[in-house]
Protein backbone atom coordinates (compact mmCIF):
# COMPACT_ATOMS: atom_id res chain seq x y z
CA UNK A 1 0.00 0.00 0.00
CA UNK A 2 2.74 2.36 0.91
CA UNK A 3 4.84 1.47 -2.12
CA UNK A 4 1.89 1.82 -4.50
CA UNK A 5 1.06 5.26 -3.06
CA UNK A 6 4.68 6.25 -3.40
CA UNK A 7 4.73 5.12 -7.02
CA UNK A 8 1.47 7.01 -7.75
CA UNK A 9 2.87 10.21 -6.27
CA UNK A 10 6.08 9.71 -8.21
CA UNK A 11 4.19 9.29 -11.47
CA UNK A 12 2.02 12.42 -10.83
CA UNK A 13 4.59 14.68 -9.22
CA UNK A 14 4.73 16.85 -12.32
CA UNK A 15 0.99 17.39 -12.16
CA UNK A 16 1.19 18.21 -8.47
CA UNK A 17 4.00 20.68 -9.10
CA UNK A 18 2.03 22.38 -11.85
CA UNK A 19 -1.07 22.55 -9.67
CA UNK A 20 0.81 24.01 -6.74
CA UNK A 21 2.47 26.53 -9.03
CA UNK A 22 -0.87 27.54 -10.50
CA UNK A 23 -2.43 27.92 -7.07
CA UNK A 24 0.54 29.96 -5.82
CA UNK A 25 0.49 32.18 -8.88
CA UNK A 26 -3.24 32.69 -8.49
CA UNK A 27 -2.82 33.60 -4.85
CA UNK A 28 -0.05 36.08 -5.61
CA UNK A 29 -2.05 37.60 -8.48
CA UNK A 30 -5.12 37.87 -6.28
CA UNK A 31 -3.17 39.60 -3.52
CA UNK A 32 -1.66 41.97 -6.08
CA UNK A 33 -5.08 42.83 -7.49
CA UNK A 34 -6.49 43.37 -4.00
CA UNK A 35 -3.57 45.62 -3.07
CA UNK A 36 -4.02 47.64 -6.24
CA UNK A 37 -7.74 47.99 -5.59
CA UNK A 38 -7.07 49.14 -2.04
CA UNK A 39 -4.41 51.54 -3.27
CA UNK A 40 -6.78 52.94 -5.88
CA UNK A 41 -9.50 53.41 -3.28
CA UNK A 42 -7.07 55.16 -0.96
CA UNK A 43 -5.83 57.39 -3.76
CA UNK A 44 -9.39 58.29 -4.76
CA UNK A 45 -10.23 59.08 -1.15
CA UNK A 46 -7.13 61.25 -0.84
CA UNK A 47 -7.96 63.04 -4.10
CA UNK A 48 -11.49 63.64 -2.90
CA UNK A 49 -10.21 65.04 0.39
CA UNK A 50 -7.63 67.17 -1.44
CA UNK A 51 -10.23 68.58 -3.82
CA UNK A 52 -12.57 69.33 -0.95
CA UNK A 53 -9.75 70.99 0.95
CA UNK A 54 -8.83 73.04 -2.12
CA UNK A 55 -12.45 74.04 -2.68
CA UNK A 56 -12.88 75.02 0.97
CA UNK A 57 -9.68 77.05 0.92
CA UNK A 58 -10.72 78.75 -2.32
CA UNK A 59 -14.18 79.69 -1.04
CA UNK A 60 -12.71 81.03 2.19
CA UNK A 61 -10.22 83.02 0.15
CA UNK A 62 -13.00 84.65 -1.88
CA UNK A 63 -14.84 85.61 1.30
CA UNK A 64 -11.64 87.16 2.60
CA UNK A 65 -11.39 89.14 -0.65
CA UNK A 66 -14.88 90.60 -0.14
CA UNK A 67 -14.17 91.52 3.47
CA UNK A 68 -10.85 93.11 2.49
CA UNK A 69 -12.46 95.23 -0.24
CA UNK A 70 -15.13 96.50 2.16
CA UNK A 71 -12.43 97.34 4.70
CA UNK A 72 -10.22 99.23 2.23
CA UNK A 73 -12.88 101.03 0.20
CA UNK A 74 -13.71 103.73 2.83
CA UNK A 75 -10.11 104.99 2.61
CA UNK A 76 -10.45 105.83 -1.08
CA UNK A 77 -14.01 107.06 -0.53
CA UNK A 78 -12.82 109.61 2.00
CA UNK A 79 -10.28 111.02 -0.45
CA UNK A 80 -12.82 111.18 -3.29
CA UNK A 81 -15.45 112.91 -1.13
CA UNK A 82 -12.90 115.49 -0.05
CA UNK A 83 -11.76 116.11 -3.62
CA UNK A 84 -15.33 116.50 -4.94
CA UNK A 85 -17.34 118.32 -2.22
CA UNK A 86 -20.78 118.20 -3.81
CA UNK A 87 -22.54 118.96 -0.52
CA UNK A 88 -20.56 122.17 -0.09
CA UNK A 89 -21.58 123.33 -3.57
CA UNK A 90 -25.19 122.56 -2.69
CA UNK A 91 -24.92 124.69 0.44
CA UNK A 92 -23.51 127.56 -1.62
CA UNK A 93 -26.48 127.32 -3.97
CA UNK A 94 -28.89 127.30 -1.04
CA UNK A 95 -27.15 130.33 0.39
CA UNK A 96 -27.56 132.18 -2.89
CA UNK A 97 -31.22 131.21 -2.97
CA UNK A 98 -31.69 132.55 0.54
CA UNK A 99 -30.02 135.82 -0.39
CA UNK A 100 -32.19 136.12 -3.50
CA UNK A 101 -35.35 135.48 -1.49
CA UNK A 102 -34.24 138.08 1.03
CA UNK A 103 -33.77 140.67 -1.68
CA UNK A 104 -37.14 139.76 -3.21
CA UNK A 105 -38.86 140.22 0.14
CA UNK A 106 -37.32 143.67 0.56
CA UNK A 107 -38.39 144.65 -2.94
CA UNK A 108 -41.95 143.48 -2.25
CA UNK A 109 -42.18 145.81 0.71
CA UNK A 110 -41.05 148.80 -1.37
CA UNK A 111 -42.95 148.11 -4.60
CA UNK A 112 -46.28 146.70 -5.74
CA UNK A 113 -45.91 143.13 -6.98
CA UNK A 114 -46.98 142.35 -10.53
CA UNK A 115 -48.49 138.96 -11.47
CA UNK A 116 -45.90 136.92 -13.29
CA UNK A 117 -45.85 133.16 -13.72
CA UNK A 118 -42.50 132.79 -15.51
CA UNK A 119 -40.07 133.78 -12.74
CA UNK A 120 -42.06 131.96 -10.09
CA UNK A 121 -41.89 128.72 -12.04
CA UNK A 122 -38.15 129.10 -12.42
CA UNK A 123 -37.82 129.74 -8.70
CA UNK A 124 -39.96 126.71 -7.93
CA UNK A 125 -37.76 124.53 -10.15
CA UNK A 126 -34.64 125.75 -8.38
CA UNK A 127 -36.20 125.09 -5.01
CA UNK A 128 -37.20 121.56 -5.91
CA UNK A 129 -33.79 120.81 -7.39
CA UNK A 130 -31.95 122.13 -4.36
CA UNK A 131 -34.29 120.28 -2.03
CA UNK A 132 -33.55 117.04 -3.82
CA UNK A 133 -29.82 117.74 -3.76
CA UNK A 134 -29.82 118.56 -0.05
CA UNK A 135 -28.46 115.44 1.67
CA UNK A 136 -27.66 116.30 5.27
CA UNK A 137 -27.52 112.64 6.24
CA UNK A 138 -24.64 112.05 3.83
CA UNK A 139 -22.50 115.14 4.43
CA UNK A 140 -18.93 114.08 5.11
CA UNK A 141 -17.38 115.24 8.38
CA UNK A 142 -14.56 117.12 6.65
CA UNK A 143 -17.04 118.84 4.34
CA UNK A 144 -19.23 119.85 7.29
CA UNK A 145 -16.22 121.37 9.04
CA UNK A 146 -15.19 123.18 5.88
CA UNK A 147 -18.69 124.55 5.35
CA UNK A 148 -18.92 125.81 8.94
CA UNK A 149 -15.52 127.47 8.63
CA UNK A 150 -16.42 128.98 5.27
CA UNK A 151 -19.73 130.39 6.54
CA UNK A 152 -17.97 131.86 9.55
CA UNK A 153 -15.54 133.71 7.30
CA UNK A 154 -18.37 134.91 5.02
CA UNK A 155 -16.93 133.08 2.05
CA UNK A 156 -13.61 134.92 2.04
CA UNK A 157 -11.66 131.65 1.74
CA UNK A 158 -13.26 130.76 -1.63
CA UNK A 159 -13.85 132.92 -4.69
CA UNK A 160 -17.48 133.82 -5.20
CA UNK A 161 -19.10 132.05 -8.15
CA UNK A 162 -22.25 132.79 -10.02
CA UNK A 163 -25.31 130.59 -9.89
CA UNK A 164 -24.58 129.16 -13.35
CA UNK A 165 -21.02 128.33 -12.37
CA UNK A 166 -22.17 126.60 -9.19
CA UNK A 167 -24.73 124.52 -11.09
CA UNK A 168 -22.10 123.52 -13.63
CA UNK A 169 -19.68 122.53 -10.84
CA UNK A 170 -22.46 120.59 -9.16
CA UNK A 171 -23.31 118.77 -12.38
CA UNK A 172 -19.71 117.77 -13.12
CA UNK A 173 -18.79 116.91 -9.52
CA UNK A 174 -21.89 114.78 -8.84
CA UNK A 175 -21.44 112.59 -11.90
CA UNK A 176 -17.65 112.44 -11.59
CA UNK A 177 -17.80 111.39 -7.95
CA UNK A 178 -20.29 108.58 -8.48
CA UNK A 179 -18.51 107.25 -11.58
CA UNK A 180 -15.06 107.49 -9.96
CA UNK A 181 -16.27 105.46 -7.00
CA UNK A 182 -17.64 102.79 -9.34
CA UNK A 183 -14.32 102.55 -11.15
CA UNK A 184 -12.39 102.51 -7.86
CA UNK A 185 -14.61 99.77 -6.43
CA UNK A 186 -14.21 97.60 -9.52
CA UNK A 187 -10.44 98.10 -9.72
CA UNK A 188 -9.98 97.49 -6.00
CA UNK A 189 -12.04 94.29 -6.24
CA UNK A 190 -9.91 92.92 -9.06
CA UNK A 191 -6.61 93.94 -7.43
CA UNK A 192 -7.62 92.32 -4.14
CA UNK A 193 -8.71 89.14 -5.90
CA UNK A 194 -5.38 88.89 -7.67
CA UNK A 195 -3.36 89.55 -4.52
CA UNK A 196 -5.18 87.21 -2.17
CA UNK A 197 -5.51 84.41 -4.71
CA UNK A 198 -1.79 84.56 -5.49
CA UNK A 199 -1.02 84.34 -1.78
CA UNK A 200 -3.64 81.65 -1.29
CA UNK A 201 -2.13 79.57 -4.07
CA UNK A 202 1.36 79.88 -2.59
CA UNK A 203 0.16 79.04 0.91
CA UNK A 204 -1.74 76.01 -0.37
CA UNK A 205 1.34 74.82 -2.22
CA UNK A 206 3.35 75.38 0.95
CA UNK A 207 0.99 73.18 2.96
CA UNK A 208 1.02 70.44 0.30
CA UNK A 209 4.82 70.37 0.09
CA UNK A 210 5.09 70.44 3.86
CA UNK A 211 2.78 67.44 4.19
CA UNK A 212 4.62 65.57 1.43
CA UNK A 213 8.01 66.20 3.06
CA UNK A 214 7.03 64.24 6.18
CA UNK A 215 7.15 60.44 6.09
CA UNK A 216 3.80 58.71 6.66
CA UNK A 217 5.52 56.28 9.05
CA UNK A 218 6.84 59.17 11.16
CA UNK A 219 3.85 61.22 12.38
CA UNK A 220 5.95 63.26 14.77
CA UNK A 221 6.40 67.00 14.26
CA UNK A 222 9.96 68.22 14.04
CA UNK A 223 10.73 71.60 15.61
CA UNK A 224 14.03 71.98 13.77
CA UNK A 225 14.27 74.74 11.17
CA UNK A 226 16.68 73.74 8.44
CA UNK A 227 17.76 76.76 6.43
CA UNK A 228 18.28 74.66 3.31
CA UNK A 229 14.84 73.05 3.55
CA UNK A 230 12.60 75.90 4.66
CA UNK A 231 9.49 75.02 2.71
CA UNK A 232 7.28 77.74 4.17
CA UNK A 233 9.72 80.50 3.27
CA UNK A 234 10.20 79.10 -0.23
CA UNK A 235 6.54 78.80 -1.17
CA UNK A 236 5.17 82.04 0.21
CA UNK A 237 4.05 81.30 3.78
CA UNK A 238 6.12 84.30 4.88
CA UNK A 239 4.27 86.86 6.95
CA UNK A 240 6.54 89.78 6.07
CA UNK A 241 6.41 89.04 2.34
CA UNK A 242 2.63 88.72 2.42
CA UNK A 243 2.25 91.92 4.41
CA UNK A 244 4.47 93.91 2.06
CA UNK A 245 2.71 92.52 -0.98
CA UNK A 246 -0.75 93.43 0.32
CA UNK A 247 0.52 96.90 1.23
CA UNK A 248 0.78 97.81 -2.46
CA UNK A 249 -2.98 98.40 -2.57
CA UNK A 250 -1.95 101.69 -0.91
CA UNK A 251 -1.15 103.05 -4.36
CA UNK A 252 -4.73 102.79 -5.63
CA UNK A 253 -6.22 104.04 -2.36
CA UNK A 254 -3.99 107.13 -2.13
CA UNK A 255 -2.65 107.89 -5.61
CA UNK A 256 -4.34 105.83 -8.31
CA UNK A 257 -7.86 107.05 -7.55
CA UNK A 258 -6.83 110.60 -8.42
CA UNK A 259 -5.69 109.56 -11.90
CA UNK A 260 -8.98 107.70 -12.35
CA UNK A 261 -10.91 110.78 -11.20
CA UNK A 262 -9.10 113.07 -13.63
CA UNK A 263 -9.81 110.75 -16.54
CA UNK A 264 -13.47 110.38 -15.56
CA UNK A 265 -13.86 114.12 -15.02
CA UNK A 266 -12.56 114.84 -18.51
CA UNK A 267 -15.09 112.41 -20.00
CA UNK A 268 -17.96 113.81 -17.91
CA UNK A 269 -17.19 117.37 -18.98
CA UNK A 270 -17.17 116.32 -22.63
CA UNK A 271 -20.48 114.43 -22.46
CA UNK A 272 -22.56 116.11 -19.71
CA UNK A 273 -21.03 119.59 -19.91
CA UNK A 274 -23.45 121.02 -22.51
CA UNK A 275 -26.56 119.78 -20.66
CA UNK A 276 -28.82 122.11 -18.65
CA UNK A 277 -29.68 120.96 -15.10
CA UNK A 278 -33.36 121.81 -15.77
CA UNK A 279 -33.43 119.70 -18.94
CA UNK A 280 -35.76 116.68 -19.02
CA UNK A 281 -33.87 113.53 -19.95
CA UNK A 282 -35.46 110.16 -20.78
CA UNK A 283 -33.99 107.10 -19.13
CA UNK A 284 -32.89 105.67 -22.46
CA UNK A 285 -30.96 108.82 -23.30
CA UNK A 286 -29.37 108.85 -19.84
CA UNK A 287 -28.11 105.31 -20.42
CA UNK A 288 -26.65 106.43 -23.75
CA UNK A 289 -24.91 109.38 -22.11
CA UNK A 290 -23.39 107.23 -19.38
CA UNK A 291 -22.25 104.73 -21.98
CA UNK A 292 -20.58 107.55 -23.90
CA UNK A 293 -18.74 108.60 -20.74
CA UNK A 294 -17.49 105.04 -20.29
CA UNK A 295 -16.35 104.89 -23.90
CA UNK A 296 -14.28 108.02 -23.41
CA UNK A 297 -12.68 106.46 -20.33
CA UNK A 298 -12.22 102.83 -21.37
CA UNK A 299 -12.22 102.97 -25.16
CA UNK A 300 -14.80 102.62 -27.88
CA UNK A 301 -13.79 99.38 -29.57
CA UNK A 302 -12.61 96.07 -28.16
CA UNK A 303 -9.09 96.76 -29.40
CA UNK A 304 -9.00 100.12 -27.61
CA UNK A 305 -10.27 98.59 -24.37
CA UNK A 306 -7.65 95.84 -24.47
CA UNK A 307 -4.89 98.32 -25.25
CA UNK A 308 -5.87 100.54 -22.32
CA UNK A 309 -3.30 100.11 -19.53
CA UNK A 310 -4.78 99.95 -16.03
CA UNK A 311 -1.46 99.05 -14.40
CA UNK A 312 -0.41 102.66 -13.55
CA UNK A 313 -3.65 103.10 -11.57
CA UNK A 314 -3.13 99.93 -9.50
CA UNK A 315 0.61 99.55 -8.90
CA UNK A 316 3.39 102.11 -8.60
CA UNK A 317 6.32 102.35 -11.03
CA UNK A 318 9.31 100.26 -10.05
CA UNK A 319 11.30 103.31 -8.91
CA UNK A 320 8.52 104.24 -6.44
CA UNK A 321 7.90 100.84 -4.88
CA UNK A 322 10.12 101.48 -1.86
CA UNK A 323 8.41 104.85 -1.45
CA UNK A 324 5.07 103.04 -1.16
CA UNK A 325 6.46 100.76 1.53
CA UNK A 326 7.77 103.76 3.45
CA UNK A 327 4.59 105.82 3.04
CA UNK A 328 2.46 102.92 4.23
CA UNK A 329 4.63 102.51 7.34
CA UNK A 330 6.06 99.06 6.60
CA UNK A 331 9.73 99.99 6.35
CA UNK A 332 9.41 102.65 9.04
CA UNK A 333 7.88 100.18 11.49
CA UNK A 334 10.70 97.76 10.91
CA UNK A 335 13.23 100.55 11.51
CA UNK A 336 11.53 101.58 14.74
CA UNK A 337 11.65 98.05 16.10
CA UNK A 338 15.40 98.25 16.30
CA UNK A 339 16.91 99.72 19.47
CA UNK A 340 18.30 103.10 18.45
CA UNK A 341 20.03 103.62 21.81
CA UNK A 342 22.57 100.90 21.07
CA UNK A 343 24.97 102.06 18.36
CA UNK A 344 25.68 99.46 15.74
CA UNK A 345 28.54 99.50 13.26
CA UNK A 346 27.61 99.99 9.62
CA UNK A 347 27.14 96.63 7.92
CA UNK A 348 29.63 95.55 5.34
CA UNK A 349 28.46 94.89 1.79
CA UNK A 350 28.75 91.16 2.38
CA UNK A 351 26.65 91.33 5.56
CA UNK A 352 23.97 93.75 4.38
CA UNK A 353 20.57 92.16 3.80
CA UNK A 354 19.22 92.25 0.24
CA UNK A 355 16.39 94.61 -0.64
CA UNK A 356 12.91 93.05 -0.40
CA UNK A 357 12.35 94.20 -4.00
CA UNK A 358 15.47 92.63 -5.51
CA UNK A 359 14.85 90.27 -8.48
CA UNK A 360 15.45 87.08 -6.49
CA UNK A 361 12.96 87.79 -3.66
CA UNK A 362 9.43 86.35 -3.41
CA UNK A 363 7.99 89.88 -3.21
CA UNK A 364 9.52 90.76 -6.57
CA UNK A 365 8.02 87.63 -8.15
CA UNK A 366 4.59 88.39 -6.70
CA UNK A 367 4.64 91.95 -8.02
CA UNK A 368 5.80 90.82 -11.45
CA UNK A 369 3.09 88.21 -11.73
CA UNK A 370 0.47 90.70 -10.54
CA UNK A 371 1.60 93.12 -13.24
CA UNK A 372 1.31 90.42 -15.90
CA UNK A 373 -2.20 89.55 -14.77
CA UNK A 374 -3.30 93.20 -14.81
CA UNK A 375 -1.95 93.65 -18.34
CA UNK A 376 -3.56 90.43 -19.59
CA UNK A 377 -6.71 90.47 -21.79
CA UNK A 378 -8.81 88.54 -19.22
CA UNK A 379 -8.31 91.39 -16.73
CA UNK A 380 -9.81 93.90 -19.15
CA UNK A 381 -12.67 91.54 -19.92
CA UNK A 382 -13.54 91.00 -16.26
CA UNK A 383 -13.20 94.71 -15.48
CA UNK A 384 -15.66 95.52 -18.28
CA UNK A 385 -18.14 93.01 -16.83
CA UNK A 386 -17.80 94.50 -13.34
CA UNK A 387 -18.32 98.02 -14.66
CA UNK A 388 -21.33 96.85 -16.67
CA UNK A 389 -22.82 95.40 -13.49
CA UNK A 390 -22.20 98.42 -11.25
CA UNK A 391 -23.28 101.04 -13.79
CA UNK A 392 -26.37 98.97 -14.59
CA UNK A 393 -27.29 98.81 -10.92
CA UNK A 394 -26.88 102.58 -10.60
CA UNK A 395 -28.94 103.36 -13.70
CA UNK A 396 -31.51 100.57 -13.93
CA UNK A 397 -32.21 100.28 -10.21
CA UNK A 398 -31.38 103.40 -8.21
CA UNK A 399 -31.89 106.20 -10.75
CA UNK A 400 -34.83 104.39 -12.35
CA UNK A 401 -36.71 104.10 -9.05
CA UNK A 402 -35.65 107.33 -7.29
CA UNK A 403 -35.48 109.86 -10.16
CA UNK A 404 -37.93 108.40 -12.70
CA UNK A 405 -40.30 106.81 -10.15
CA UNK A 406 -40.43 103.55 -12.11
CA UNK A 407 -40.40 99.99 -10.88
CA UNK A 408 -37.21 97.99 -10.99
CA UNK A 409 -36.81 95.81 -14.11
CA UNK A 410 -37.27 92.64 -12.06
CA UNK A 411 -40.63 93.91 -10.71
CA UNK A 412 -42.07 95.10 -14.02
CA UNK A 413 -44.66 92.65 -15.42
CA UNK A 414 -43.47 91.64 -18.88
CA UNK A 415 -45.81 90.55 -21.66
CA UNK A 416 -44.22 88.43 -24.33
CA UNK A 417 -43.71 90.44 -27.51
CA UNK A 418 -44.56 93.79 -25.84
CA UNK A 419 -41.56 95.97 -24.93
CA UNK A 420 -41.41 98.14 -21.83
CA UNK A 421 -42.20 101.62 -23.17
CA UNK A 422 -42.46 103.41 -19.83
CA UNK A 423 -38.70 103.72 -19.46
CA UNK A 424 -38.46 105.39 -22.87
CA UNK A 425 -41.38 107.81 -22.32
CA UNK A 426 -40.80 108.81 -18.70
CA UNK A 427 -38.52 111.79 -18.18
CA UNK A 428 -36.71 113.31 -15.23
CA UNK A 429 -34.85 116.55 -14.73
CA UNK A 430 -31.09 116.32 -14.77
CA UNK A 431 -31.00 118.02 -11.36
CA UNK A 432 -33.04 115.17 -9.85
CA UNK A 433 -30.75 112.61 -11.48
CA UNK A 434 -27.72 114.39 -10.02
CA UNK A 435 -29.36 114.28 -6.61
CA UNK A 436 -29.65 110.50 -6.84
CA UNK A 437 -26.01 110.25 -7.93
CA UNK A 438 -25.00 112.40 -4.97
CA UNK A 439 -26.71 110.06 -2.51
CA UNK A 440 -25.53 106.93 -4.28
CA UNK A 441 -21.90 108.05 -4.04
CA UNK A 442 -22.10 107.51 -0.28
CA UNK A 443 -23.87 104.19 -0.80
CA UNK A 444 -21.10 103.03 -3.14
CA UNK A 445 -18.28 103.94 -0.78
CA UNK A 446 -19.78 103.49 2.68
CA UNK A 447 -23.03 101.61 2.22
CA UNK A 448 -23.93 98.91 4.77
CA UNK A 449 -24.77 96.55 3.24
CA UNK A 450 -22.97 97.59 0.07
CA UNK A 451 -25.36 96.69 -2.75
CA UNK A 452 -22.78 97.44 -5.41
CA UNK A 453 -20.26 95.05 -3.87
CA UNK A 454 -22.99 92.42 -3.67
CA UNK A 455 -23.79 92.95 -7.35
CA UNK A 456 -20.10 92.43 -8.16
CA UNK A 457 -20.11 89.17 -6.20
CA UNK A 458 -22.85 87.84 -8.49
CA UNK A 459 -20.59 88.09 -11.55
CA UNK A 460 -19.68 84.45 -12.21
CA UNK A 461 -16.75 85.34 -14.45
CA UNK A 462 -15.04 87.02 -11.50
CA UNK A 463 -14.99 83.75 -9.56
CA UNK A 464 -13.78 81.92 -12.66
CA UNK A 465 -10.95 84.45 -13.04
CA UNK A 466 -9.98 83.92 -9.40
CA UNK A 467 -10.13 80.14 -9.84
CA UNK A 468 -7.74 80.29 -12.79
CA UNK A 469 -5.27 82.33 -10.74
CA UNK A 470 -5.62 80.08 -7.72
CA UNK A 471 -5.21 76.77 -9.53
CA UNK A 472 -2.74 77.53 -12.33
CA UNK A 473 1.08 77.76 -12.50
CA UNK A 474 1.69 75.27 -9.69
CA UNK A 475 4.66 73.73 -11.47
CA UNK A 476 6.07 77.12 -12.46
CA UNK A 477 5.61 78.35 -8.90
CA UNK A 478 7.74 75.49 -7.65
CA UNK A 479 10.33 76.07 -10.36
CA UNK A 480 10.55 79.78 -9.64
CA UNK A 481 10.86 79.38 -5.87
CA UNK A 482 13.36 76.61 -6.12
CA UNK A 483 15.68 78.29 -8.59
CA UNK A 484 15.24 81.88 -7.49
CA UNK A 485 13.58 83.06 -10.68
CA UNK A 486 9.94 84.06 -11.11
CA UNK A 487 7.45 83.44 -13.83
CA UNK A 488 6.15 86.99 -14.18
CA UNK A 489 7.63 90.34 -14.96
CA UNK A 490 7.37 90.64 -18.72
CA UNK A 491 6.86 94.39 -18.50
CA UNK A 492 8.55 95.19 -15.18
CA UNK A 493 11.67 93.02 -15.30
CA UNK A 494 13.32 93.11 -18.71
CA UNK A 495 16.64 91.54 -17.77
CA UNK A 496 15.08 88.50 -16.12
CA UNK A 497 12.72 88.11 -19.04
CA UNK A 498 15.64 87.84 -21.43
CA UNK A 499 17.20 85.12 -19.29
CA UNK A 500 14.07 82.94 -19.00
CA UNK A 501 11.69 83.68 -21.91
CA UNK A 502 10.51 80.10 -22.28
CA UNK A 503 9.25 79.83 -18.71
CA UNK A 504 7.51 83.22 -18.92
CA UNK A 505 5.85 82.53 -22.27
CA UNK A 506 4.74 79.06 -21.23
CA UNK A 507 3.23 80.25 -17.94
CA UNK A 508 1.42 83.18 -19.52
CA UNK A 509 0.20 81.02 -22.37
CA UNK A 510 -1.11 78.41 -19.94
CA UNK A 511 -3.09 81.06 -18.04
CA UNK A 512 -4.68 82.44 -21.19
CA UNK A 513 -5.41 78.93 -22.51
CA UNK A 514 -7.17 77.92 -19.29
CA UNK A 515 -9.13 81.17 -19.28
CA UNK A 516 -10.07 80.64 -22.91
CA UNK A 517 -11.43 77.17 -22.18
CA UNK A 518 -13.51 78.51 -19.28
CA UNK A 519 -15.02 81.37 -21.26
CA UNK A 520 -15.40 79.34 -24.44
CA UNK A 521 -13.29 81.70 -26.53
Amino acid sequence: MTSSTRRWLKRNRTNFAVGVGVLGAGYVAGQYVLSKVAETRQRMAEDRVSKENLRRRFQQNQEDCTITVLALLPTATEHILEALPVERITQDLQQKKAERLGRSASNVDSATPLPSSGPSSVTDDDGKSLASLHTDDYVHASQMTASITGSGELGNSRPMKSKAQLWNDLKISSATRAFTLLYTLSLLTLLTRIQLNLLGRRNYLSSVVSMASHSPQDPTISLENHDDDNVEQSYGNDFETNRRFLTFSWWLLHRGWRDVMEKVETAVKAVLGPLNPREDIPLERLSTLILEVRRNVEGTTLVERRSHKWLPYLLPPQDQEETVLRESGILRSQTNTQDSSIPSPPPSPSQSSPSPLSPATPLRRLLDETSDLIDSPPFTQILTLLLDTTFSYLTDHQIRTDAYKLLEPSNVPQVQGVPDLDSGLEKAKLANILAVMTRQAHAIGNGVPNRYAQAIEDVKELEAFAAVIYSSHFEFEALGDGEGSGVGGVQRREETKKQEPKVVDTATGMFENVWGRITGQ
